[in-house]
């Protein structure tokens, strides 16, 4: 029975976002006046995608395609019908920036938190040919709410640096994050912690922060690695760990090879 870190993110079913929800059946928000086409003043990218400022954001950086982002959306075709809203559902969406629409893609780098834009995406950056899903020209109106950061790969990925710490198992570790908290997880507890996991040539291959949740998990239920490392940890505590291969998947079909680069904040123990 293979033990996966935090049930390793469910990444086939991230890649099959586009947006989220479509097909539901949420109360009809009025298209805006300019749905059809975009007016003279909206600005145009290279690719063909038009956009317009609604309300001027209030932070300063803007998200990249690694990143995920907490978003209120709603979509129009362009003649004026409604098919999405997080509006209308009265709830905000999270999306990977690097697993949506390309329109998406490239427009959300153009925002900054706190900013509502209006989107014309023509139909080559929409769903062009993708049965089921509405074609030409979607016009979108999108509020940046928050800019979720995925670290990139750090830059001793490969090996633990000379003052890693290394438990007699041959797990080596690094506290990033000074904690908060006093009490230490114990193997049957159950726990919440954000994480990023990155093989030893930088590529990452699961990380909880995109969902902007933390992920709850029990000790015992994880690779061997991980019940014993988050052991070490309190509450508040972020940490890094390099995980030899007999303490990861060792060797285990479809599961990342070798050593493993876990960094993991600790954010509650929820049951001891």
């Amino acid at each position: 029975m293979s033990r996966r870190p935090v049930r390793l993110l469910a990444l086939a079913a991230v890649a099959v976002l586009s947006l989220p929800a479509f097909g539901q059946e949420p109360a009809q928000i009025p298209a805006p006046p300019d749905v059809a086409a975009p007016p003279a003043d909206a600005a145009v990218t290279a690719s063909g995608l038009a956009s317009k400022v609604l309300t001027p954001g209030t932070g300063t950086a803007h998200p990249v395609p690694g990143d995920a982002v907490k978003v209120h959306y709603t979509g129009w075709t362009a003649d004026g019908k409604m098919f999405d809203s997080s509006v209308a559902r009265q709830r905000p969406a999270v999306l990977p920036l690097d697993k949506v629409i390309a329109g998406w893609t490239e427009g959300l780098q153009l925002m900054v938190e706190g900013e509502a834009r209006r989107f014309w995406i023509p139909a080559q950056l929409a769903y062009e040919g993708k049965p089921g899903r509405p074609q030409g020209m979607l016009v979108f109106d999108v509020e940046l709410l928050d800019v979720l950061h995925v670290p990139a790969a750090p830059a001793d990925v490969a090996a633990p640096p000379a003052d890693a710490q290394v438990t007699k198992s041959g797990l080596a570790w690094k506290v990033l994050v000074p904690g908060t908290g006093t009490r230490h997880p114990r193997r049957e507890s159950i726990v919440k912690a954000h994480y990023t996991g990155w093989t030893t040539d930088g590529e990452r291959f699961d990380s909880s922060i995109p969902k902007g949740t933390p992920s709850l998990f029990k000790l015992t239920e994880v690779i061997p690695g991980w019940t014993e490392g988050l052991q070490l940890m309190v509450e508040g505590e972020t940490r890094r760990f390099w995980i030899p291969k007999k303490l990861a998947y060792r060797g285990q079909a479809g599961l990342p090879a070798g050593m493993l680069v876990f960094d993991v904040e600790l954010v509650q123990i929820t049951r001891e």
